[in-house]
């Protein structure tokens, strides 16, 4: 899969997006927007990425009743965090700045993801 070129589309389609990851089989492939500093480490990133596989792999034992997650959205202080799964264990973590119209840009996500999950 193209995961840079993954990371790029989705950086590309919004200027509210601050930073864009994509995690898969315990690779980080991930990009941040010019200018913007990031607010964790590289090591917090990766181990927040962690934490998301877990919380997504819970997801899958009500998926059955309620069905598949299609998307995770949190609002922290300083920014909202998207999580969309990718392949079979793989995630795409995206974080926005709070302004963001964020319903928009999750719909401009899943159609990058779409094209290449095809």
């Amino acid at each position: 899969m193209e995961y840079e070129r993954i990371c790029d589309e989705i950086l590309e389609c919004d200027e509210k997006i601050r930073y864009v990851g994509v995690y898969d089989y315990g690779e980080l492939y991930d990009k941040m927007k010019p200018g913007v500093k990031s607010y964790l480490s590289r090591e917090e990133t990766e181990m927040s990425l962690s934490h998301a596989v877990y919380r997504w792999s819970t997801r899958k034992k009500t998926s059955e009743k309620i069905g598949k997650s299609v998307f995770t959205l949190a609002k922290y202080e300083k920014i909202f965090r998207i999580t969309i799964p990718i392949r079979g264990a793989g995630l795409i973590l995206i974080s926005t700045e709070l302004d963001a119209d964020i319903i928009k840009i999750i719909d401009k996500i899943l159609q990058i993801k779409n094209k290449y999950s095809e």
